[in-house]
């Protein structure tokens, strides 16, 4: 008889084992197998498209990224830079034989750029010896154009002296007589200028483009957006700052003739930034976007057309109310494809140059910065909340794609996504409001579930259909919960109305509409009202910090990561909430006293976990423990999770399992997962 046991019970663990790998579940160490694809480019003949794709290895907790290309029909991917490495910003020659790429290796004390021949063996070479390091890089005609940060008045021998001097010097002090000081995760070197330098393609000695010019690209970030160069290679249109205040920047567009020694704000009066220059593929045309509320930025980005012959301009998108960004022009000049937020999805329209008229071109799911070639190939990364991002070719005509990876797949083929839905509810003041509700897998009706209510940051982003690797709702739904992601009061994408709806009032309508939200649920049969759990980052940690305060909340416990809690201290980050826009604390102290969670620690009983990064300069990690010390000293059960190494975010693979780990024994403490 106990063989026979014995027997059966190993016919039935293959079974077994079997089934385990149909039921596997999206949770956090799958996400981190996930290979992670980049926004695609094609080459300007159409023949090639690359995307840079990165993996991590959990054991030694890094990334590695390397660049692939896939053919143009679907039938076949390769890879091709070598696996260990980082690669990064693939550029193609204007004639697509070779790509650039920046990358860091062997010696290399900083990002370098590459040369790779598109046909034919060859190893990658190195082109630049920059010892500040590349990035931002463009191909234009016979020179690679990039952006390094300089000590002004040093040449590159003296550059490499100083920053050697710098990494050995044993005073680790850090000085500013102005600001900006820090910017998300770093501080800002107030002794070094952020400038457009090239080389030629065939190398040679590095020539600075806006360094003689004496205007530097704006302090606090830059990149290949920031600036573009004329396909003749005589003009180059860049961002900088448009008067001495660098509290408040004011962000140009200038033009200058390389060489030339002069240049021109094309914007003085706008006071709004103006971002993204473009030149069209003919040169006639400069584009970029523009705000017009100096210190919002959800504002609205109208895309602005400069006609270089007749020195003047016209705004295109002037009546449409959606915002332009991550656009590119036409190979004709007649026009624009762009990924653009449009009623929480990102969906590619094409946009007319002349008249300004705007074609959806794709509907659902998520779509990112387009790239496209002279033969009208298009392509771009396109992801949803049940697959991760995948290089898709787009008919321009009609929006259908076609995938041309196959990464993933073997990792996804046994994981049950749920599933998920979006729906509109009434909210406050009666209007509507977008919400995605995800469902946790093997979801009955018949039976109740907890809910988890997810707040998103920003405030002025919005909840997308877009596969989400550090706040996944079908991960959180994979333990058992009803989970909600509320597009409220603020959120983009709806309009500048709806967007600006919130300010300067951060806190009544939003919260209105998680309150409308959660009595949505509780009107539904298969909701356990009695467990609900709620939590956010950001402005999310912000939101769910205000409901902390609010006597008789809804919600079992909270979990609360990032959080602006005290909208005084938030001063010490880097940007001042509202200050720009309706005035500093002491201007206007009744505006911060009627937003600031803090005034509500009164009425904090609600269990709470609150996480937070050292590494935080968007909202500094005071403000965690801040919040942690007022629970801890009312008594209310709470636990604080501190990231030395992390910033505003937990980017880190071993880290953030464990931040999944963390919240998941919290809200399970006070909502049993599953459905009864």
């Amino acid at each position: 008889m106990k063989k026979v046991g014995i027997l059966i019970l190993c016919l039935l663990m293959p079974m077994a084992s079997a089934f385990a790998e149909q039921t596997k579940t999206l949770s956090a160490e799958v996400l981190w197998q996930i290979k992670r694809i980049g926004s695609p480019i094609v080459s300007p003949q159409g023949d090639h498209i690359i995307a840079a794709v990165t993996e991590y290895d959990i054991p030694e907790d890094k990334g590695t990224t390397q660049l692939w290309s896939f053919a143009k029909d679907g039938s076949g991917q390769r890879a091709l830079t070598a696996k260990g490495l980082r690669a990064s910003e693939p550029v193609f020659s204007p004639d697509g034989k070779t790509l650039a790429f920046v990358s860091k290796r062997d010696k290399d004390e900083a990002g370098q750029i590459y040369l790779l021949p598109m046909n034919g063996p060859g190893e990658a070479q190195r082109l630049t010896e920059v010892p500040g390091g590349v990035h931002g890089i463009k191909w234009v005609g016979e020179h690679i154009y990039f952006i390094s940060r300089i000590f002004p008045g040093k040449d590159w021998e003296q550059m490499t002296e100083q920053l050697k001097a710098n990494k050995d010097d044993k005073v680790s002090a850090h000085q500013w007589n102005a600001l900006p000081y820090s910017n998300f995760d770093h501080w800002i070197d107030e002794e070094r200028d952020a400038h457009v330098f090239r080389i030629s393609a065939k190398g040679g000695d590095v020539e600075a483009v806006t360094q003689p010019l004496k205007k530097q690209l704006p302090r606090s970030s830059q990149n290949a957006d920031s600036y573009d160069i004329d396909p003749s290679e005589r003009w180059i249109a860049f961002n900088s700052n448009g008067s001495a205040n660098q509290v408040d920047p004011k962000i140009d567009v200038f033009l200058a003739e390389i060489g030339s020694g002069k240049y021109e704000n094309l914007t003085p009066n706008n006071q709004a930034p103006d971002r993204e220059p473009k030149f069209s593929p003919d040169g006639k045309t400069l584009a970029f976007t523009r705000q017009l509320i100096h210190g919002f930025y959800g504002d609205t980005s109208r895309l602005v057309l400069f006609d270089m012959g007749k020195r003047s301009e016209r705004v295109v998108t002037k009546d449409w109310d959606r915002s332009v960004s991550k656009y590119l022009w036409t190979p004709d000049s007649k026009g624009f494809y762009a990924s653009i937020a449009d009623v929480a999805t990102n969906r590619i329209y094409y946009i007319n140059a002349k008249n300004g008229k705007v074609r959806q071109v794709t509907n659902n799911t998520d779509f990112g910065k387009p790239s496209i070639a002279k033969d009208g190939t298009l392509v771009a990364a396109n992801q949803s909340f049940i697959h991760p991002a995948r290089v898709v070719k787009i008919d321009s005509r009609n929006g259908k794609i076609t995938r041309l990876d196959s990464f993933n797949d073997d990792v996804l083929a046994n994981v049950d996504m749920g599933t998920y839905e979006s729906v509109t509810y009434k909210g406050y003041n009666g209007d509507d409001i977008q919400m995605w509700v995800h469902y946790p897998p093997g979801f009955d009706k018949t039976k109740k579930y907890p809910l988890m209510m997810l707040i998103h940051g920003g405030p002025h982003g919005a909840i997308s259909d877009s596969f989400h690797y550090r706040w996944n709702a079908q991960t959180f739904s994979s333990w058992g919960y009803v989970t909600a992601w509320p597009n409220f009061h603020g959120s983009g994408s709806f309009g500048q109305k709806f967007t600006d709806s919130i300010n300067p009032d951060w806190k009544n309508k939003s919260l209105e509409d998680i309150y409308k939200a959660t009595d949505w649920f509780k009107n539904k049969g298969w909701i356990d009202s009695e467990r609900l759990v709620a939590g956010g980052g950001s402005y999310g940690g912000y939101l769910s910090s205000i409901i902390l305060g609010q006597k008789d909340n809804p919600f079992n416990a909270l979990f609360i990561h990032a959080a602006v809690y005290n909208m005084y201290s938030q001063m010490a980050g880097d940007f001042a909430v509202h200050s720009t826009r309706f005035g500093s604390f002491w201007e206007k102290p009744e505006i911060y006293k009627s937003i600031s969670p803090h005034y509500g620690a009164a009425n904090f009983d609600t269990p709470t976990l609150v996480i937070h990064g050292q590494l935080d300069q968007r909202v500094p990690v005071g403000q965690g423990f801040e919040l942690f010390r007022t629970l801890q000293t009312k008594g209310i059960e709470s636990r604080m999770i501190y990231f030395p190494d992390e910033n505003h975010w937990v980017l880190k693979p071993n880290n953030s399992i464990y931040w999944y780990g963390q919240v998941k024994d919290w809200v399970t403490r006070f909502a049993e997962p599953g459905g009864k």
